[in-house]
């Protein structure tokens, strides 16, 4: 089966049990706004491509770890849009969840999904229960604090702040969370897969900031111009677009680097080119490359 049908049809199991009799409509529907129709969908992605290269033995227990990835990624979305944050009127493409259902909504649309990440972690280690402790670890360091997700949302409330201390915890701890838990679902040490995830959250995150500033809001599925507009931390403000962009290049490359050795290393070799070509296109270079040679 294919990665994609794999990953949609382990997301959609993972919210069945929100649509059991009683539940709250408009809630579900939140929910399902923020999972369907997804993006790269490129956490799970990599989750399932690390089990792979460890041995994968116990499918279901790999797509319930893929799963929760992405529900904890969608989650992070939702209340990333929200106006007490980016106030983002759009993601991918659509009404962001606070603008089709409400501010309430999306509130607790995003708890709900964190809650139903947990959930189907638990539900699918049922085979491999001694490996729920390491799973649970490793997914909880990706998302919460110290240096979790939540912890790169807060840094943007304080008065100073590191860059790479935002950039890792804000992209890279979840990347990280992927490639490490996808080992762990398959029995391996999920430590050498750290620094994997690491270099390609933060080759995410420098992407991210170059396509802020270079695309709008039609082609990016989001508002653009959000880090200037916000007094955000970026590498193309701080760097400059041409330094942004050697930083993408040089990170690319790190990654690559940064496989270990296995029988799917040219598989994953491969979705990061290619990631790295869907992010950052050759036409965005040559027209860094052109302003520059105008400065």
């Amino acid at each position: 089966m294919p990665n994609e049908d794999r990953i949609e049809r382990a997301l959609r199991a993972s919210l069945a049990p929100s649509l059991q009799p009683g539940h709250p409509p408009k809630l579900a529907a939140a929910m399902q706004h923020a999972v369907f129709p997804g993006g790269a969908r490129i956490r799970p992605q990599l989750t399932l491509a690390v089990a792979r290269a460890c041995g994968e033995d116990d499918a279901q227990l790999t797509d319930g770890v893929a799963a929760a990835i992405e529900l904890l990624h969608c989650a992070s979305l939702v209340h990333d849009d929200l106006p007490c944050f980016d106030a983002a009127e759009t993601r991918r493409g659509r009404p962001s969840v606070h603008r089709a259902f409400g501010e309430r909504l999306a509130v607790l649309a995003g708890d709900a999904l964190i809650v139903a990440a947990f959930e189907v972690l638990g539900r699918t280690t049922r085979r491999h229960l001694s490996r729920l402790p390491v799973l649970l670890r490793t997914v909880s360091q990706g998302v919460g604090m110290p240096l979790g997700i939540v912890a790169g949302q807060a840094w943007e409330c304080e008065p100073q702040l590191s860059l790479a201390d935002y950039q890792q915890a804000k992209t890279g701890a979840l990347f990280a969370a992927a490639t490490m838990a996808g080992a762990q679902a398959a029995g391996a040490d999920g430590e050498p897969w750290r620094a994997l995830g690491e270099r390609l959250g933060q080759t995410y995150q420098v992407a991210d900031d170059i396509r802020d500033v270079m695309l709008d809001a039609q082609v990016l599925g989001k508002p653009g111009g959000q880090d200037v507009a916000r007094d955000r931390p970026s590498s193309a403000r701080a760097l400059g677009l041409e330094g942004a962009m050697a930083e993408f290049q040089r990170l690319v490359q790190a990654t690559l680097l940064s496989v270990p050795v296995c029988p799917g290393a040219s598989q994953l070799r491969q979705i990061i080119r290619h990631e790295a070509d869907r992010l950052v296109p050759q036409r965005l270079t040559a027209q860094v490359a052109a302003l520059a040679a105008l400065a």
